[in-house]
C-alpha cells in the first residue's frame, strides 16, 4: 500500500512540476515560431540535393535520432523516423526535419511483425538508407534474413560482429586480438566463479556487470572482493547471474572515464568525437584525447566493417587508455555534430574522407535543460550556482533549435507526461526521467 501511495505521489508530482514548466516553454516555442515566420521571405532557400536519398531510423523518440534528423534535411535529403507502439507519442516526429513517422511492433516480443511492417514502411516510403539506433540495432536479423527489401541500404554491422561487440566479454577478447589494451576480464555464469576466485594474486578489484544491458545495475559499482568472503558472497548471489544471462567480472582501473562516437564505413572512421564521461551521461564536451583517438582509429580499422561504434574508456593515472566496453549503435554525444554540414557524407558518402570529421572548433558543449534544471536541487554553494549558470551560458541546448522549435515543447510536455500517466495508470514507478533518451527508466 504505502509503496502504490509513493509511485501516485511520484507521477502526480512530476506531472505538475512539468505543468508548472509548461506556460515558460511555450513562450519560448511560441515566440520561435513567430520570429521563423516573420523571416521567412529572408530566410535561406531550401537546399536541393539532386542525390537526394530518402532515409529512415529507428529510435524516434531518442535526442540521437532527432539529431541525425536534422543533419540529413539539412543536407537536402528526406528522413522518415520510427519506433516501437509504446512511444507513439514522440515528439521529435513534430520536427520540421521529419517527412514521416511509424509505429513499428517491438522487434523483441514481435520479431517477424516487426520486420513485415519495415518491409511494408520502405516500399511505400521508397527508402533507400536505414540507420537502426538502441534496441533496433541489436535486434536486426532474423535467421539470416535482412529487415529491409536488398536495395536499401542497411548501415549497421551484421548479426555476427553485432553479438561480439555487444558482448562485453567477447568485444574484450576482441580488442585484445587486435593487440589493444582492456581490462583483465573474466565471462561469469556461476556465483561459484567469483565466490571461488583467488582475489589474493590480484593487484586491483574487480566489478562485475551484467553483458545484456542492465540500465539499473549497470551503475552498481561493487569492488570485489567485498571486506569479507561472506559479503561477496552474498552479493554475487543477489545478482541474477546463469548461462542464460551471463555476466563479466572486470579489473577495476582507477582514472578518468571518457566516451566516444565512431560513424565508420569499410574500416574508415568518418566520423568522431569523445567526451569526458559519468555514470548518468547529460552533457557532452568534446576533448581531445590523441590516444583514445588512435586505439578508437585502430579497432574501427582492424574490424573491417560498416556500422557505428560507442566505446566507454578508462585512462589510468600512467595514462594507459583502457576501453571498458562497446555499444554498436549511435551515441548521444553525436548532438555535438548540431552544426557540422558533413554529417550526412559521412554516412552517405562512399569516397575515403581525408580525415574522420570531428565536432567544429566553435561547437558548444550539449546539454538537456530539463535535467540541469533538476540539478538545481543538488545545489548548496553561491559557487556551485555560478558553475550551474555558466555551463548554460556556454553550452547549447541538444533539442532547442530556434529553426526547429516544436520537438523542444512536445518531448517535455507530450511525449514524457503521457508516458507518466500510463505508469500512473499501472500503478507503476520509476528511477527517472531521461530526457534525452525520451524514456522512463523503470
Amino acid at each position: 500500500m504505502k509503496e502504490q501511495i509513493f509511485v501516485v505521489f511520484q507521477n502526480l508530482g512530476t506531472l505538475i512540476l512539468l505543468a508548472i514548466a509548461f506556460p515558460l516553454n511555450c513562450i519560448v516555442v511560441l515566440t520561435s515560431l513567430l520570429w521563423n515566420f516573420l523571416k521567412q521571405p529572408f530566410g535561406k532557400s531550401i537546399v536541393v540535393n539532386p542525390n537526394s536519398k530518402n532515409i529512415l531510423i529507428a529510435g524516434a523518440r531518442m535526442t540521437k535520432t532527432l539529431q541525425l534528423a536534422r543533419s540529413f534535411h539539412a543536407a537536402g535529403h528526406r528522413v522518415i523516423i520510427i519506433d516501437i507502439e509504446k512511444f507513439w507519442p514522440s515528439g521529435n516526429k513534430y520536427s520540421n526535419s521529419v517527412a514521416g513517422f511509424y509505429t513499428v511492433p517491438d522487434p523483441s516480443k514481435d520479431l517477424e511483425g516487426y520486420v513485415e511492417t519495415l518491409h511494408a514502411i520502405a516500399k511505400k516510403e521508397k527508402i533507400d538508407f536505414f540507420i537502426p539506433v538502441a534496441i533496433f540495432s541489436v535486434i536486426h536479423y532474423d535467421h539470416g534474413k535482412r529487415p529491409l527489401p536488398d536495395d536499401v541500404e542497411f548501415f549497421h554491422f551484421d548479426a555476427d560482429v553485432t553479438k561480439i561487440l555487444d558482448d562485453k566479454f567477447a568485444f574484450a577478447e576482441t580488442a585484445r586480438s587486435f593487440g589493444l589494451s582492456v581490462p583483465k576480464s573474466f565471462k561469469i555464469t556461476d556465483p561459484e566463479q567469483v565466490i571461488n576466485f583467488d582475489f589474493s594474486q590480484e593487484k586491483r578489484k574487480y566489478i562485475i556487470k551484467s553483458i545484456p544491458y542492465d540500465q539499473i545495475r549497470r551503475l552498481n559499482l561493487t569492488k570485489l572482493p567485498c571486506d569479507a568472503p561472506a559479503e561477496t558472497a552474498a552479493f554475487v548471489k543477489s545478482l541474477p547471474i546463469s548461462e542464460e544471462n551471463p555476466w563479466i567480472m572486470q579489473e577495476f582501473i582507477p582514472g578518468k572515464e571518457y566516451c566516444t562516437h565512431t560513424t565508420a564505413r569499410d574500416g574508415e572512421s568518418r566520423m568522431y568525437c569523445c567526451c569526458e564521461s559519468s555514470a548518468f551521461q547529460v552533457n557532452y564536451e568534446n576533448v581531445d584525447q590523441q590516444e583514445i583517438m588512435q586505439w578508437a582509429s585502430h579497432f574501427t580499422k582492424e574490424l573491417g566493417k560498416t556500422g557505428q561504434l560507442s566505446f566507454d574508456f578508462i585512462e589510468a593515472e600512467d595514462g594507459t587508455v583502457y576501453a571498458i566496453e562497446c555499444n554498436p549503435r549511435t551515441h548521444s554525444a553525436i548532438t555535438m555534430f548540431y552544426n557540422h554540414p558533413g554529417v550526412a557524407d559521412a554516412y552517405l558518402g562512399k569516397e575515403p574522407l581525408a580525415e574522420s570529421l570531428q565536432p567544429l572548433a566553435d561547437s558548444k558543449p550539449t546539454y538537456w535543460l530539463y535535467h540541469e534544471v533538476w540539478r538545481l536541487n543538488e545545489i548548496r554553494s553561491f559557487k556551485q550556482l555560478q558553475t550551474w549558470v555558466r555551463n548554460i551560458l556556454r553550452g547549447k541546448e541538444a533539442i532547442f533549435e530556434v529553426s526547429d522549435p516544436l520537438p523542444f515543447l512536445l518531448v517535455h510536455h507530450w511525449q514524457i507526461p503521457l508516458l507518466i500517466l500510463d505508469n500512473l495508470r499501472r500503478l507503476k514507478g520509476w528511477v527517472r526521467i531521461d530526457f534525452n533518451m525520451g524514456e522512463l527508466i523503470e
